[in-house]
């Protein structure tokens, strides 16, 4: 069974991040230059900074399924969100917009406080090392998850003088400065945290974590905006770091690997780095539950009492199923790959018996599948929240992004890399038909025909293997590649049949009518603006 890190410890405790970063007035309860005395304490501290991943403004509810992330493999359905972000009806006043920023950025801010006082305790090296390392690359991943979704964004990497509101007229930094020091952030990092092999745990920040996470970041900076295809080749080295290891490899079955995410377990091979959520919120420990599957599961909210006495929602786990696949996605997958049905689940429950009734072929009404509450071995699945982890990297997108590294680098031209490249994509994908990942598939294995064919292949590749992980969008975007999917997926929405009259239809057609091409990035947060007068607004909004 996994670890429990108990995170609102370290929110609770923490130094001056109040509403946002850029606000003044500290709403906290311990003065930092009296804390950070002793181990506990900068644990304490540093669990603070883990706790911004299981906040419900990002990996414990909006982000699952309420933020557009999805792109063009699936749609959102939760009337609660028409008119924001989660429709793509933006606007620079947008709610969770605002606390994606502002939740993010206090992320940063407990960061900061951290590394700030590393050096006060007396501490042995190994121990400071390891705390300063991950309080290190989680200031980096957070600026990553702001930097990808807004491009232009300040940079602050020192503890805001108190009560000085001029010290906080910070204005935006340059997109590559941002990306460069994230970089410089997560290298030094890296040697610094324990190996994944020592430290046994992806809710923790290991090397494998850090290089893994450095080879996503180096494919981002590779493509748009940046541009600078030097990166592509950065990409490959450190996914390598991982590969060498020898401690990580793929699931044998596909569909075990998320049964571990549901089933409060860890694979330490194939999971780097993931949210840990942990209990209903209920009883003492009411802050770290999150509402993976209810979110993002398969629709299920009836009470009807069934013939073995359960409701619904007790046999299969309560979900709102704000994620509805496409039919775009659904055609993706080729006869026999396993992961279609696992991915995009095949069933709805009647509402009467209780029974799994086959969707047919109404491919836009389809949930997401991989996160089902059924399987989930609480006692009870009735109310919001879950204690299913949310993977933020796994090896097997590792594998993809190496070979992503050789096809998209205009400067590689080995042959035995490029080999080496559809070997990798070809494991991943003979996982996702059930085979040996070692042994030559005519069935799963792509053909090798050249690196700007593998590359159209792995932008296909990480939609099967990682869809409704939330990197779809991001990766469209990096690729260039938004605008025209989501015109494509428009035109598809609008030939549904006008006499079609369910509401996900109507979703579906919201949804993709109200995409245009500024909704490759968002607007920063109106009330951002109004507190830093040195922020300059995103082009189109």
């Amino acid at each position: 069974m996994k670890k429990i890190i108990r995170l609102f410890l370290g929110a609770s405790l923490l130094s001056a991040t109040s509403c946002s970063l850029l606000d003044t007035e500290p709403q906290d309860f311990v003065t930092p230059s009296l804390y950070y005395t002793n181990e506990t304490e900068m644990n304490t501290a540093l669990n603070g900074v883990y706790a911004t991943l299981a906040s419900t403004t990002l990996y414990a509810n909006n982000m699952l399924g309420r933020m557009g992330l999805s792109a063009d493999i699936g749609y959102e359905s939760y009337s609660s969100d028409y008119g924001t972000v989660g429709d793509y009806d933006v606007s620079p006043s947008d709610s969770k917009i605002l606390t994606y920023w502002r939740d993010l950025y206090n992320g940063i801010g407990r960061a900061n406080m951290l590394i700030k006082y590393i050096d006060k305790p007396e501490l042995d090296k190994a121990t400071r090392d390891n705390i300063y390392g991950q309080a290190l690359f989680l200031r980096a991943y957070y600026y990553f998850m702001l930097v990808v979704r807004f491009h232009n964004i300040p940079l602050i990497l020192t503890v805001p003088e108190d009560g000085n509101r001029e010290s906080v007229q910070i204005p935006q930094s340059d997109i590559r400065d941002v990306y460069l020091q994230i970089i410089k952030d997560m290298e030094e990092a890296a040697p610094l945290v324990r190996t994944a092999a020592e430290l046994n745990s992806p809710g923790r920040v290991s090397q494998s974590t850090v290089y893994g996470m450095l080879a996503r970041v180096a494919l981002n900076m590779a493509g748009y905006p940046v541009n600078e295809p030097g990166m592509y080749a950065k990409a490959k080295e450190y996914a390598q770091k991982v590969i060498d290891t020898g401690t990580h490899a793929l699931n044998p079955s596909y569909e075990n690997l998320f049964l571990t995410y549901i089933q409060d377990k860890y694979d330490v091979a194939e999971s780097l780095f993931e949210v840990e959520f942990w209990g209903n919120n209920e009883g003492t420990y009411t802050t770290v539950a999150g509402m993976v599957g209810r979110n993002n599961g398969i629709y299920c909210t009836g009470r009807t009492e069934l013939p073995d006495g359960q409701t619904l929602i007790e046999k299969y786990g309560y979900s709102i199923a704000t994620t509805r696949a496409t039919p775009y996605f659904y055609n993706l997958f080729e006869s026999g790959d396993l992961r279609r049905d696992w991915t995009i689940a095949p069933f709805n429950y009647n509402s009467t018996t209780g029974e799994k009734v086959d969707v047919g072929s109404n491919y836009w009404i389809r949930s997401c599948g991989k996160f089902r509450r059924e399987m989930d071995l609480s006692t009870d699945r009735t109310g919001n929240y879950t204690s299913i982890n949310f993977p933020l990297l796994r090896y097997a997108d590792v594998l993809l992004m190496w070979a992503e590294g050789v096809a998209a680098d205009p400067a590689n031209n080995d042959e035995a890399e490029l080999a080496q490249a559809y070997e990798y994509v070809n494991q991943v994908r003979r996982r996702g038909y059930g085979l040996d990942i070692h042994t030559p598939s005519d069935v799963a294995d792509l053909e090798p025909s050249g690196k700007s064919i593998l590359l159209d292949d792995i932008k296909e590749e990480r939609a099967r293997e990682l869809g409704f992980e939330l990197l779809r969008k991001d990766d469209l975007v990096r690729w260039g590649d938004f605008g025209k999917q989501m015109r494509y997926l428009k035109q598809l929405a609008n030939a549904i049949p006008s006499s079609y009259t369910s509401s996900y239809y109507a979703n579906a057609k919201r949804y993709y009518n109200s995409a245009t091409d500024r909704d490759e990035i968002w607007p920063i947060p109106t009330y951002e603006l109004g507190i830093n007068r040195r922020l300059v607004q995103n082009n189109g909004w």
